[in-house]
């Protein structure tokens, strides 16, 4: 039986986004939810507003407006693929995003931060050197629980973040 292809969503990203950061693929609660890290257990969201000095919050709203206020963008490597569970190790049939496209239209992006290596790897397979050439490539420990290293180590690999904010 052939396994359901899932599809990810549009980029948090305006024009004045310089930053962006990368995951593979949506996990499953992302995906029912139509929200980035969704995944209660993920560390994404605490960690971006505990680097940037943030009020924490649970509004999805509120969360877009804080990476857009911070000139971030967050979007997905993998367009669609097929994937059981939530697990980057078992996604197959991958198919990538267009990000000539992205870049043409968002021309202030100078960083790329990788959330993982999964992110990471299947954008330098994947895209085309010439459309990302002059960019920053940033890899960065995965925010995943799957993840175990702890939150302490992730914090002080993710506050690269507010250093290129900062300098930006």
């Amino acid at each position: 039986m052939a396994k359901e292809i899932i599809e990810s969503f549009p980029p948090i990203i305006n024009k004045e986004s310089k930053l962006l950061i990368l995951g593979s693929m949506p996990g499953a609660e992302s995906l029912k939810t139509r929200r980035y890290y969704a995944f209660e257990r993920n560390q994404f969201w605490r960690l971006i507003f505990d680097i940037l000095e943030g009020n924490y919050t649970f509004d999805y709203e509120k969360r877009k407006n804080f990476l857009l206020d911070n000139n971030l963008g967050l979007y997905s490597v993998i367009k669609s693929c097929t994937r059981e569970g939530s697990l980057d190790s078992n996604i197959k049939n991958e198919e990538i995003n267009n990000f000539k496209e992205l870049f043409i239209e968002y021309k202030n992006i100078e960083t790329i931060c990788f959330n993982g290596n999964k992110s990471h790897d299947s954008f330098i397979k994947n895209v085309d050197k010439n459309i990302y050439m002059g960019k920053k490539l940033v890899k960065l420990p995965s925010t995943s629980p799957a993840y175990t290293i702890s939150y302490e180590k992730k914090f002080i690999e993710w506050k690269k973040i507010k250093d290129i904010v900062e300098k930006g």
